[in-house]
């Protein structure tokens, strides 16, 4: 049975440290709170006083609760002060020879049946423990920044670690009110390592001028409804904090995909370090400012749609469920929209499809009835191609197959006018085999809408080698007319979001593949820890297992990097037609919710 512990010690107050203080005091423990000298205590108290003011201003904590708080708390500069602690945190820079040297000086000072947890994110936990006569006691005890509003806790075991010790934490972390996830010794546990993938990937993103800081960010933001920004966070985190998580975890798994992009380490170099020095891959107002300001690098408003040519009319092939929400967007747009379907009973479809939509859209109140009407007026429905003939943007919206594509686009080359603009929205494929396809490839672009087409408001811009530059302004002008957002990309696999995601996606397959941590806790680190609005095994399980395996493919076959594979255990459950939530089952089952 688990200790209920009442008697703990905190080892550093910078930001991590005062919070995980005021959690642990939060919860009625009494807390000792060390720091290396007098104005590093001070400043590790005011953080405490200050938080807990805020805590009070928002109704978190009223006036005597806060009172409570602080007298739980003992601020001293003397570890021998936790001689009397039942379990000791430490919170002190991330590096292993500074941790190691503390935790050992703490082996002499605490009783023997003291657990020694550390808040390292990357570091190994084992190599701390061995610098002590206990490594048995020593576990790691990761809490997320900020450690008053995260609710995740990673509790990190090694090989020796004993069960009761782990027991411990985890009943510490439940009255914490945390959610624990109970892992072995591996380098950036679960988020870390999911998440810091990603980030790096974003970097060399953008180091290789792929797509700008701006829309890389966008593109997370919009595309997958992350909190932040890969580039933006990396900013928050700090750029050297990035540095040292990712040259750990490279160091122990030898994956290029963790080796630090090279501007990761000219930046510390330099001093970017993001929002602490003002400075990082954004401008901010200040040290330690959030707002960001103009520089060099920020875009001109509307820069992007200069030189567009006129659209009035716009066509659509197509009659899915993206089809018919791209014809919808567009009418109510305000342009002209013909769409082709493959029989009348198709048409009579997609115009059901759309009726019914903005029949809803008027009964909550988002549309009145002449809106709809115009909207609903503005569509004409055929079956013939050749009624594109008059149209200044065509867009297929068709199946991704690419032979489906080509011959398609070969038939638009020829019936469309001269200066018309031909769009595709794959998700996948080269869009440069489509333009070639319509023997006019200055006029073709990828018009990327993510799905539902109504709702999302991200589009990828995608230009090909040969796509006239005024030919991308005018996928972005009638993007800013329909309210979407467009950023620019080059015609590379996954375009930016899905070449950022599905590499993330796969690293966690590959997680649970090697038994390091369930389905259930690799989802909830994600979504608790990093704000996600989906685990990966949630998203893989809605996108569709088949549709996902697919995505990765392309992007092994692109990139040929070893770490893009697809993991064997996704290959797998397609085989086993077991494809997410479309088949009944996928990485979980839905057939008995």
């Amino acid at each position: 049975m688990a200790r209920e512990l009442s008697e703990v010690g905190v080892v550093g107050l910078g930001t991590m440290g005062a919070g995980i203080t005021e959690v642990l005091a939060r919860a009625g423990l009494s807390v000792t709170a060390v720091e290396i000298d007098e104005d590093a205590l001070a400043r590790g108290r005011a953080h405490v006083e200050q938080s807990t003011e805020k805590a009070v201003e928002r109704g978190k904590l009223d006036a005597d609760e806060r009172t409570a708080v602080l007298e739980r708390i003992r601020f001293s500069t003397a570890l021998a002060d936790l001689s009397q602690a039942e379990l000791v945190v430490e919170a002190v820079p991330e590096r292993l020879e500074l941790k190691a040297a503390l935790f050992a000086e703490l082996d002499g000072i605490c009783p023997p049946d003291t657990i020694l947890a550390t808040n390292t994110s990357s570091l190994s936990v084992t190599e701390l423990s061995v610098a002590t006569g206990r490594p048995s006691k020593v576990v790691g005890m990761h809490f997320f920044n900020p450690a008053p509003v995260m609710k995740l806790v990673e509790v990190v075991r090694t090989v020796v670690t004993e069960p009761a010790v782990v027991e411990d934490v985890e009943a510490l972390a439940a009255r914490l009110g945390k959610t624990d996830v109970t892992i072995g010794d591996k380098a950036g546990f679960i988020a870390n390592a999911l998440l810091f993938g990603y980030l790096n990937h974003a970097v060399a993103m953008l180091e290789s001028r792929y797509a700008s800081r701006e829309d890389i960010d966008a593109a997370m933001r919009l595309g997958c409804g992350l909190p932040m920004g890969p580039l933006a966070l990396m900013d928050l985190i700090g750029i050297d904090t990035a540095y040292e998580i990712l040259d750990t975890m490279y160091r122990q798994s030898r994956d290029r995909l963790h080796a630090p992009s090279p501007v990761i380490k000219q930046m510390v170099t330099a001093g970017l370090l993001g929002r602490k020095s003002g400075r990082g891959f954004y401008s901010y107002a200040g040290r330690d400012e959030a707002e960001v300001v103009p520089d060099a690098a920020t875009p001109q408003p509307g820069g992007a749609a200069e030189g567009a040519r006129a659209v009035r009319r716009v066509g659509v092939v197509g009659s899915g469920t993206m089809a018919t929400g791209m014809i919808e967007v567009f009418a109510k747009g305000g342009y002209d929209t013909v769409f082709v379907a493959r029989s009348p009973e198709k048409v009579e479809a997609v115009r059901s499809a759309l009726a019914r939509s903005l029949d809803k859209q008027v009964v909550r109140g988002r549309l009145d009835e002449a809106t709809r009407d115009v909207v609903l007026a503005r569509v004409t429905g055929t079956t013939s191609l050749d009624d594109l003939a008059d149209v200044d943007l065509a867009v297929e919206a068709v199946v991704e197959s690419l032979p489906v594509k080509q011959t398609l686009f070969a038939a638009l080359g020829e019936i469309c006018r001269p200066g018309a603009v031909l769009a595709t929205t794959t998700s996948s494929l080269p869009v440069i085999e489509c333009a070639k396809a319509s023997e006019r490839p200055g006029d073709v672009v990828g018009l990327h809408f993510f799905n539902p087409a109504p709702v999302m408001k991200l589009v990828e811009v995608v230009s090909t080698i040969a796509t006239a530059p005024d030919v991308a302004a005018t996928a972005h002008a009638v993007c800013a007319q329909l309210g979407k957002h467009a950023v620019s990309c080059a015609d590379r696999a996954g375009f930016i979001v899905n070449a950022l995601l599905f590499p993330y996606l796969n690293d966690a397959v590959r997680m649970l593949e090697a038994h390091y941590a369930s389905a259930d806790d690799i989802d909830a680190a994600m979504k608790v820890g990093c704000g996600y609005p989906m685990g990966p095994f949630e998203l893989l399980d809605v996108v569709g297992l088949d549709v996902s395996l697919a995505i990765e493919r392309e992007l092994y076959a692109e990139f040929r990097e070893p770490g893009y594979a697809p993991a064997p255990l996704l290959e797998h459950l397609v085989t086993a037609g077991y494809l997410g939530r479309k088949t009944g089952r996928g990485f979980r089952d839905h057939t008995a919710r």
